[in-house]
């Protein structure tokens, strides 16, 4: 008798993660994670402060080692072979690694010098990146005179010299501008086009809602949820209730919503915006627009608006976005990556 051959996945994943465990004495940033990252797409972390995200992303790019479970990225065990996995990714942290004391072309350069290449293919490497990045008339000056945008952007370049099949980026757009910020995104996208696969942490929910195919939330060191922006704002419900008061009405007006909806209410813009998940609809805007005027309370505005990823964060987690969770000691101790 022959037996069936077992059913091939049709897209086998460029970055699997299973059941990671990584500890800092009593602290448990990643329990037991789950993952998998297609190739060719935008994956986007989210999750509030010390949740695991960047312990995560040192364990994939072999900076840290799990204390149990496994994990591929390109075909390679990071603990078992993490030259052969190195060869295969690039990193760029938070803060930009970058000599402020060289220029641009010799930061891209050592980087190059540093993956095995000799100094004239280094030199061309270089060049080729400060074009497609857009620092190619900078090239010659001293990193220490580029602004914040262009260091994030010569750090980018650094992470693309090795030519990575996986691109890991932890925050990459924290504390620069909105143009910069733009182009920067512009970069990111331009790169899954030629091919490279993205896996991304980030603070700014517009960011993940722009820039990634799926996203997942992770949440005291576990992937809570997983899936598409679309979908993932599907979990919240058709529609959010929006409610606009005073600073002084807060208190009273998010106590009243909680006790209607059961749900957790999201506060924004100084404290006069409130949202809260409408599970009912029109009904629930009838029940609270009554309970305010019972109240006596008086709001600036009132509606039902869609979901947000921001909702999502809120329903996922119970805080708004950017809060800080429980700590995690391997998202605070480590400058070179944090």
């Amino acid at each position: 008798m022959t037996l069936p051959l077992p059913p091939q996945d049709p897209s086998p994943a460029v970055v699997e993660v299973t059941g990671v465990v990584r500890t800092f004495g009593a602290v448990r940033a990643l329990d037991g994670v789950d993952l998998r990252v297609e190739p060719g797409i935008i994956y986007g972390l989210l999750g509030p402060n010390g949740a695991g995200k960047t312990t995560l992303i040192r364990v994939l790019a072999t900076l840290l080692r799990p204390d149990s479970g496994h994990v591929r990225v390109a075909g390679v065990d990071v603990v078992t072979d993490p030259t052969a996995a190195r060869a295969r990714i690039g990193l760029a942290g938070q803060f930009a690694a970058v000599d402020e004391f060289l220029t641009g072309r010799e930061n891209v350069e050592m980087v190059g010098r540093l993956y095995g290449l000799p100094r004239r293919d280094a030199r061309r490497r270089a060049d080729e990146i400060l074009e497609r990045i857009g620092l190619a008339g900078d090239a010659t000056r001293q990193v220490g005179t580029y602004s914040g945008g262009m260091r994030r952007r010569l750090d980018l370049a650094a992470s693309l010299v090795g030519r990575p099949q996986v691109l890991f980026l932890d925050e990459p757009t924290t504390g620069i501008d909105p143009r910069n910020r733009l182009e920067l995104w512009g970069m990111i996208e331009d790169l899954v086009a030629a091919g490279t696969t993205v896996l991304l942490t980030t603070q700014y929910l517009e960011e993940a809602d722009r820039l990634a195919d799926r996203i997942g939330v992770i949440d005291r060191g576990v992937i809570v949820r997983e899936g598409t922006a679309d979908a993932l704002k599907a979990v919240v419900g058709g529609a959010v209730l929006e409610v606009v008061v005073g600073a002084e009405q807060r208190a009273r007006v998010a106590e009243l919503l909680t006790a209607i909806t059961g749900e957790e209410v999201a506060v924004r813009e100084g404290g006069r915006r409130l949202r809260v998940a409408a599970r009912s609809g029109v009904r629930s805007l009838t029940e609270v627009v009554r309970g305010l005027d019972e109240a006596g309370i008086e709001t600036d505005d009132i509606g039902l608006t869609k979901p947000s990823l921001d909702d999502v964060f809120l329903s996922l987690t119970g805080q708004p976005a950017g809060s800080a969770g429980s700590p995690d000691a391997g998202d605070t101790t480590t400058a070179e990556v944090v």
